[in-house]
């Protein structure tokens, strides 16, 4: 069975802002509550997907969403800028890539990060044991170029209404992977459940296997 990749940007993805938004509301500067999604059933996308993130955050930030909700464990891989806490309690945060020294040469991603460039990487990795369809989802101009590196029987999720989704419309013959939009957390709960469902089957029906537990997202917001 080959097996399903299933990469996530992270702000306004999986979280409903940025996360950097999301810390300074958190930590009292305002009463306003970004929305995260937890009700998709984690568990059971880890058990059946390699769930991979993607983002030009930093991993304190992420980290510490993730493990407020009890997430962290559900992901294999995070990709992002190193942050840490240093000794006067500031965050410090390093770039991806150091863009001083060397260059990713891409139009696309900001100098610090090519998010295409890492989902090469994956792709060569998992290549080297079995095969594993993508999906990927995201908001921003950066997800665009990891959408261009996916093939015909990958899956591309962009956020409708959103830079990449925007990008995409005007660079459709671009695009090899299957494109499916979303606009909030119900929808894209609603089309990534069929779509895993669909490799599920199409995967079963390969191996003559009839049966199959369907997964169900459902996606809604609560507060962080």
């Amino acid at each position: 069975m080959a097996g399903v990749m299933l990469v996530f940007d992270f702000g306004k993805t999986i979280i409903e802002c940025d996360s950097d938004y999301w810390f300074v509301k958190v930590f009292g500067v305002s009463e306003l509550f970004t929305q995260l999604r937890p009700t998709l059933p984690w568990n059971t996308l880890m058990v059946r997907c390699d769930l991979r993130i993607i983002s030009d955050a930093n991993v304190f930030f992420i980290k510490a969403i993730l493990k407020n909700h009890g997430l962290l464990d559900c992901f294999s891989e995070i990709n992002t800028n190193p942050s840490y806490v240093d000794g006067e309690g500031r965050l410090r945060v390093s770039p991806y890539l150091d863009f001083e020294s060397s260059s990713h040469g891409c139009n696309i991603c900001p100098p610090n990060m090519c998010k295409g460039l890492i989902i090469e990487r994956i792709q060569a990795s998992v290549s080297a044991t079995r095969k594993k369809r993508f999906i990927y989802l995201g908001d921003g101009t950066a997800d665009f170029c990891p959408g261009l590196k996916l093939r015909e029987d990958d899956f591309l999720m962009p956020r409708k209404y959103f830079p990449i989704w925007e990008l995409i419309c005007s660079n459709l013959k671009l695009i090899k992977a299957n494109n499916h939009e979303w606009n909030d957390g119900e929808e894209l709960g609603t089309v990534l459940s069929n779509l895993i469902n669909k490799i599920f089957i199409e995967e079963n029906c390969a191996m003559g296997i009839n049966q199959i537990v369907p997964v169900d997202c459902k996606f809604q917001t609560s507060s962080v």
